[in-house]
Order: structure tokens, then sequence, then C-alpha cells
């Protein structure tokens, strides 16, 4: 039988990479009103949001937002990922991720160690004012072992991610927050790190998608589910990709090269097969990425108000198994992947 897991999360948490100006610079009033939605709209919400987003836009405007609803600590989780630390904008534009926060005042440096971790949660909680992170983690710990030139190299960037750990369990152990998880888009990182490190929570982005779903991956969440270990499944359109969007995993497709004519094709017979069964796209992608067995929650966000709703309805949408026969006969999806 699987390990009780204490969490108690909703189907859908709301990624707050929006109210970081993700692609677009949004309207605070906009902002304002997709958290507002999403707080009417669900029992406990729970917010992911992390200092990389916007260089910590993303935590300022998520503490104003709830402010200003006058929305008490105790009715909302927050989870911040840790590892990015607000810095003085110097250049034209930020030196991290170019071209994807727009209108930001800000620019970010990562910080994975004992002390740069506890540097990112004081800071993170400023940016929040008088909310708090009840869950937290470390950010993108794959992209900083992708760093290393060699193994020597490699293995310092990993102690250094322990000690980013040892700071959490520092934290959990004083009361600070109640618990401890990782996001990153390459799940082999997390299980590596779930292997070392006593998890309550897991956050896979990109990875877990109608698209891409390694069965290698579905069989490491059934093994986080039968340890107890909580699995948020994010970035379940590959970066908006799958609904319509240029950008697949955060990076524009270039429809000039056989990769990129071959993520245009799978999409153009994707979208050709929900018309036929009257699926919308959002739908089928959030319905496969939350019906894996293990996975607890999809992260969703949204700069549009009146998508909150019905993304948060996703969750009870019911797919006919028609639709999932067509996309393994149109070799879209594999067989044997939807039970």
């Amino acid at each position: 039988m699987p390990t009780q897991n204490t969490l108690h999360l909703p189907p859908v948490i709301l990624g707050t990479s929006c109210l970081g100006n993700l692609y677009q610079a949004t309207p605070y009033q906009t902002k304002l009103e997709v958290v507002k939605a999403f707080v009417e709209n669900t029992e406990l919400p729970v917010f992911d949001s992390a200092g990389k987003y916007g260089a910590g836009l993303a935590l300022e405007a998520l503490g104003q937002c709830l402010r200003d609803l006058n929305i008490p600590q105790h009715k909302v989780i927050i989870s911040n990922k840790l590892a990015w630390v607000r810095t003085p904008l110097t250049t034209p534009e930020p030196t991290f991720e170019k071209g994807v926060w727009i209108g930001i005042n800000n620019d970010a440096v990562q910080k994975i160690s004992y002390d740069g971790i506890l540097e990112c949660f004081n800071q993170g909680n400023e940016l929040l004012g008088t909310y708090v992170p009840q869950m937290v983690s470390v950010h993108d710990p794959d992209e900083y072992l992708a760093t290393a030139t060699n193994e020597a190299e490699e293995a310092a960037l990993y102690h250094d991610i322990l000690e980013a750990y040892r700071a959490l369990a520092y934290l959990k152990a004083q009361g600070k927050v109640s618990s401890i998880g990782v996001g990153a888009k390459q799940w082999k990182v997390i299980k590596r790190i779930a292997n070392d490190v006593q998890l309550d929570w897991v956050m896979i982005a990109n990875s877990l998608t109608l698209h891409s779903h390694p069965k290698q991956l579905i069989s490491f969440i059934a093994e986080l589910h039968n340890k107890g270990v909580a699995v948020i499944n994010s970035a379940v359109f590959n970066g908006g990709f799958l609904i319509g969007s240029n950008f697949y995993n955060y990076q524009e497709v270039d429809v000039t090269t056989q990769a990129g004519k071959a993520l245009y094709a799978w999409r153009d017979g994707f979208y050709a097969i929900c018309k036929q069964f009257d699926v919308q796209p959002a739908e089928a992608c959030f319905n496969f990425g939350f019906n894996i067995a293990g996975v607890t929650s999809v992260a969703l966000s949204t700069t549009k108000p009146e998508k909150v709703k019905p993304n948060i309805e996703m969750a009870t949408k019911q797919i006919p198994p028609a639709f999932w026969q067509a996309m393994v006969d149109a070799d879209l999806l594999e067989a044997n992947i939807i039970k």
C-alpha cells in the first residue's frame, strides 16, 4: 500500500509565471483578477511561484494581489521554488532567460548552496510581504548541473544542491516551512535527488505531457506515489506549444528545421482529432497529464481571468476513449499509455 502523504493539494494549482510577465507584460489589474478568480473557485488555493519568475516580480505581485483581496495567510498555500535571487538590472535587458520575461525592472542570479538558498528564502518572504510560503524547493537543479564541463565540476555542483537541501531541512525543522520538494524539467535529476533527499513533493515540468511521456518516467511517478511523495505535473502544454504558442518548452520553434517541422506536424494531427471529437486541446493535455497514476495535481498558468474557472473544471472533464484510440491510430500516441 502507498505511504500516506500529508500534503492535501487540490487538482489544479495556479502557476504564477504569468504574474512575472512571462512572454508579455501583463497589467496589475489583470493579475489581480486572475488571482481573485482562482481564490473564488478553489477551496484551498495553492499558488506555485519562484524567484526566477520575472526576477521576483511574480512573488511581489502575488503578495500584493492577496493583500488587495484581503485573503488571510491561513486561507492559501504558497509554494516558492528557491534558487534565484533578484539583483539590480545593469544591462539593457535581463541576463537570465533572455526574451522570456517582458517589461521587468530587475535581473536575477542563481544561488544554489546552503547560504544561497536561505538568501533566496528570506528575499522571497520580503517580496511576498505579509505572506510566507509553506512549501519550498530547489528550483532548476537540472539546469545548474548542466553547466558542469567535467565530472569534478558536476560533483561539486551536486554537493551544492545537497547543501541547499540541508538548508531546507533546517527551515522545516525550525517550523518555518511545512514541506520540501523539487522543481525541475529533467526528471532523471529529480530521481537522483529523490534517492538522496527525503522529499514531500516533486514538480515535474515539461516532461510528462501528451506529446512527451517516457515510460520510465511513468514508472518513477508510481514509485514516488508508493513512497507517499506528492507529484505535481507542470507545463502539460510543453510551454504553451500544444495549445497554440510558437514556444516549445520555452524555446521558440524553428519551423525550417526537421525537428520543428515534426513538432508542427504532430500538433496539426492532434488538432484535427480534437476537432473530430469536439475536445479542446487544453482539455486533452490536462486530462492526459492529470490521470497518470500517482499525479496529485496539475499546475496551470494563465493571463486570462475568464480561463481560470474552465481550467479548474478540466479536472473533472471526461475524454471519450475513442479519442485516445484515434490518437494511437494516427501514431500520435503510443498504445497502452492510456489505461
